[in-house]
């Protein structure tokens, strides 16, 4: 284990310096701006003007895999070749409209990987060679139109078997800061674990795989995506780049790192997304500068060997996917059957299968549960701790008069522990702001992260326990989809009263990412349009 240096001691003093004064607590809620004006909401789209676009085909319908096969790992799929069409379905079913909202006289947008707010500072950028039907070069991806902005084109030498697909992620802070002032950070950083998981699902239905490349600081990343280019961003809000994943799409493929081209026509201007901005937040700077990170570094991680999932849903993964939403109200009488209940456990431990495989860190993050509503199970507080020494560790740093029971009729290999038995509606409601949703689903959660000892080790960990939140809320919103009922994320929670309830004191754990899972009550008033009403399906194009 290496050891942290003065400058790591310094960040890691502004990181949790950041995450305290960013808390929303009972008596306060984080600083924010007093008043939204959502005529003035900051473009969800960024794109680039004076840029070649590249029409991305609608080419997710023709894919017919069906959901419970993405998680086979004894069942190898003939994996899609490297394409044009077969690039545009990733990026459909990760990042694409899902489809449109109106009411009344307000529309707005819907895409496959959720957002806080539905405010989307994910941008994806896509780096290719040697691809067909694509000239090689580093592109930006335009979710409102499915269509790639080429930024530049490269050549290089690199050979033939060296081809591949690259996909890098950046946030553009503003866009929730907007909404969620100095707390925005770390929604921002939900929303890449929200996208890491989108675009694995994705690949997976395809037969591919993603890998996390660990070789690039940010500036170097900033630099392979033209994002440290002054003049193409002259007055536009700057993007701050997170991470890049190989694409491989093959069980035998190796994950390389991109070769740069000589690129010396670069192209584009960054379109300003807010003209009018009220507020300035200087901490969200403060703690991305603080979180940069030289080269990652992943951990040694071993999964436990659990028994195969069992997944027996029969719906097609591209349907399954483009039908997630965030549920707005739940019906507060309705039961899930524990089998479901346990089944979505089961999908949040981490395996050597998707969506885990992306991730090459140990489980850091393990759900405390309010249990409302599971048929044969108590109400109460539930623990499910990810590994054994998150259960060695946690049983001592919270309250010591829960019981830690093994539940009975629960899978041997779940770890899932009863603490207490109790009608816990009201307190699910009030740590997590007030809200109805965490009390009327079926079972509500707070993600408890392993936390001071990671960010003092390696102060860039604090977006990277973000990104592993995202990644089980996508896991959840999926596989709430696919048992018949939905999930929300909750980024408003009281974190303070939510750990006094549990009996926490100090950093050692932290909640990051609250979540939850019920029948949704639709709201009528509202209507669903298709999500490229203007363009046909290739589907649509051969029954013409």
């Amino acid at each position: 284990m290496t050891h942290p240096t003065d400058q790591d001691t310094q960040a890691a003093a502004i990181v949790t310096a950041y995450h305290q004064r960013t808390k929303h607590r009972l008596e306060r809620y984080a600083a924010g701006p007093e008043t939204l004006d959502w005529t003035m909401q900051p473009n969800p789209f960024r794109e680039f003007a004076g840029c070649p676009r590249v029409i991305l085909p609608l080419s997710a319908d023709e894919l017919n895999t069906p959901f419970a096969r993405i998680y086979d790992a004894t069942e190898k799929m003939t994996p899609r070749a490297m394409s044009l069409a077969s690039l545009a379905t990733l990026l459909e079913l990760s990042l694409g409209l899902s489809a449109w909202k109106q009411y009344g006289p307000d529309r707005w947008s819907l895409r496959c990987n959720p957002s806080s707010g539905n405010l989307h500072p994910t941008e994806a950028y896509v780096l290719c060679h040697g691809v067909t039907g694509l000239q090689d070069g580093v592109y930006h991806y335009l979710s409102r139109n499915h269509v790639l902005e080429q930024r530049c084109r490269t050549t290089s030498n690199m050979p033939p078997q060296a081809s591949g697909i690259w996909i890098a992620l950046s946030s553009v802070h503003w866009r929730e800061a907007w909404k969620y002032g100095e707390r925005a950070f770390r929604y921002c950083q939900i929303d890449v674990g929200h996208a890491l998981g989108a675009l694995r699902y994705a690949a997976g239905a395809l037969g591919w795989r993603l890998k996390m490349l660990h070789g690039y600081a940010p500036d170097g990343l900033a630099a392979l995506l033209g994002l440290n280019r002054e003049a193409d961003f002259d007055g536009a809000e700057r993007e701050d780049p997170d991470i890049l994943l190989a694409v491989l799409p093959s069980h035998d493929s190796v994950a390389h790192m991109p070769v740069p081209g000589a690129c010396t026509d670069w192209r584009g201007q960054a379109n300003l997304l807010d003209p009018h901005p009220m507020y300035r937040w200087p901490a969200i700077a403060e703690v991305a500068a603080a979180t940069a990170h030289g080269a990652l570094k992943p951990e040694a991680a071993s999964h436990p060997h659990y028994p195969p999932l069992t997944h027996l849903c029969t719906r097609v993964a591209a349907q399954l996917i483009r039908a997630r939403r965030s549920a707005q109200r739940f019906d507060g009488n309705y039961s899930m059957p524990a089998a479901d209940f346990y089944h979505l456990l089961d999908c949040l431990l981490a395996r050597s299968i998707a969506p885990w495989d992306i991730w090459d860190f140990a489980p850091r993050l393990h759900p405390l549960l309010f249990v409302h509503r599971v048929t044969g199970l108590a109400p109460g507080l539930y623990a499910l701790p990810r590994s054994s020494a998150a259960e060695a560790a946690l049983r001592p740093a919270l309250h010591g008069e829960f019981h830690w029971q093994r539940v009975e009729g629960c899978p041997d290999h779940i770890p899932l522990f009863q603490l207490a038995t109790a009608d816990c509606g009201k307190l699910a409601r009030t740590v997590s702001c007030h809200q109805d949703i965490a009390a009327t689903g079926c079972f509500s959660l707070g993600m408890l992260a392993e936390f001071v000892d990671i960010v003092r080790q390696d102060p860039w960990r604090y977006r990277q326990l973000h990104w592993e939140a995202g990644l089980l809320g996508q896991v959840l919103y999926l596989e709430a989809e696919a048992a018949g009922v939905r999930g929300t994320g909750i980024g408003c929670f009281f974190d303070e009263a939510f750990h006094e309830l549990i009996g926490l004191h100090g950093q050692g754990f932290q909640t990051l990412y609250h979540f939850t899972v019920g029948r949704a009550l639709p709201d009528e008033r509202i209507t669903t349009l298709p999500p490229y009403p203007e363009r046909p399906s290739i589907s649509q194009e051969q029954s013409r």
